[in-house]
This record gives structure tokens, C-alpha cells and sequence, in this order.
């Protein structure tokens, strides 16, 4: 009975532990099923991957921290655009890291650098010249403050992308989840306290919202 009662314990300070460590990101899952989500051929065929690409005036030698990296969508095309500069995929999941290695190596692209971050602070290795959140701001917790440090790893003449789903919509998939949804207005108030202004809002389909931060002359 002792035993038992001992690993029943143990099970459940292992639930507590689990939970505790995927409390920071909201609308969690496992690693595996985000990977296989995010890489389904009809769901990267609908992204606008190079229509985005072209959006952000991308130059090569630049520096960019793809946010919430997640299975590389964006990462190849970025590192590709910015040749031979750097492309830092941060995520903050060890599995996220392990595939983005496994693609780096089958690609052959050696300017893209996973990293490993925290959930209150992305640890990139250096300062960027463009922070990219393709929908990935929604399930960050604190918001306002990890915009505030993503901030400090931007350089002076440097920005911030962030592509969102449109929670507005009667047909968004995060309608009826408060927590996962992230309005233009909150964002530019956010920015607004981390030293950035709105450079541009761009089109891009009716279900996102795309608008790129530069730092302010004066905070």
C-alpha cells in the first residue's frame, strides 16, 4: 500500500511538473502534433509564404529572429532572403529545436541557428535587425512584457513583424477563447510601452492582420 500510495505521488508531482512547464503558452500541445500540423503541404500552400517574404523588404546580411520557429515554415525562406546573413528560429521547446536541426542539416543551410528560448525571454544570441511573429503572438501569456524584451534585442533602425489571426471575425477558429486572441489595438498599446510605432500595416487576406514596428525616436 505504501508503495502504491508513493507512486501515486510521484505521478502526480510529475502531472504538476508537466503542467507547471506548459502553463506559459497558452492553447499548448505536444511538440508532435504542432509539427505535423504546421508542416500539412495544403496549410503551407495557403500561408503566402513569399507574398510575406517580399512584404518585409528583406536584404542579404541581415539578422532575423524567427519567433515561435515552430517546424521552420518561415525559417528556409527567411534564411534564404537574407543570405548570408543570420536567421536565429527560436522556440522553447527542445523538440522544436531537435527537427529544426534535422531540416537545417537535410537543407543544407547553414545560416539558420535554432535556439532554444525561455517563455519570458526568446535568448537570442544577438541584436536583430527584424523580429518575426507569424502567428505565434496568441499563445504567449505575457504579452506586454515579452514584447518589451524582444525589444531589446532589436537594433536602433530595427523592426518587429507580427502576422495575427483576425479573432473579430465570426468564423475565427480562436473566437470563443478570450485568452488566445490579440486585437491590432492591444498590439499597437503594447509597442506603443516597449519604444516602437507602427511603421505599416499591410493586406493580407481577410482571416490575418499584418503590421510591421519600428523603434521610436524617443520612448
Amino acid at each position: 500500500m505504501k508503495r502504491l500510495i508513493v507512486s501515486m505521488t510521484v505521478a502526480v508531482l510529475g502531472l504538476t511538473l508537466v503542467s507547471l512547464a506548459a502553463g506559459p503558452q497558452l492553447g499548448g500541445r505536444p511538440a508532435e502534433d504542432w509539427i505535423a500540423r504546421l508542416e500539412r503541404p495544403e496549410r503551407v500552400a495557403g500561408l503566402k509564404v513569399d507574398e510575406i517574404i517580399s512584404k518585409l523588404g528583406l536584404k542579404p546580411g541581415l539578422v532575423v529572429a524567427d519567433i515561435g520557429a515552430g517546424a521552420g515554415v518561415f525559417s528556409w525562406p527567411l534564411a534564404r532572403a537574407v543570405a548570408p546573413g543570420k536567421v536565429y528560429a527560436v522556440e522553447v521547446d527542445q523538440r522544436f529545436i531537435d527537427h529544426l536541426q534535422q531540416r537545417i542539416t537535410a537543407q543544407q543551410l547553414t545560416n539558420v541557428h535554432p535556439v532554444l528560448g525561455k517563455f519570458e525571454d526568446p535568448t537570442i544570441p544577438e541584436k536583430v535587425d527584424l523580429a518575426f511573429f507569424h502567428d505565434v503572438l496568441h499563445h504567449v501569456d505575457k504579452r506586454p512584457a515579452y514584447l518589451q524584451k524582444v525589444a531589446s534585442y532589436v537594433k536602433p533602425a530595427g523592426r518587429i513583424a507580427v502576422i495575427e489571426l483576425d479573432a473579430t471575425r465570426p468564423d475565427a477558429s480562436h473566437r470563443d477563447e478570450k485568452d488566445l486572441q490579440v486585437t491590432r489595438e492591444e498590439l499597437d498599446t503594447w509597442m506603443k510601452a516597449a519604444g516602437l510605432r507602427k511603421l505599416e500595416e499591410i493586406p493580407l487576406s481577410e482571416e490575418k492582420w499584418f503590421v510591421i514596428y519600428g523603434k521610436s525616436a524617443e520612448k
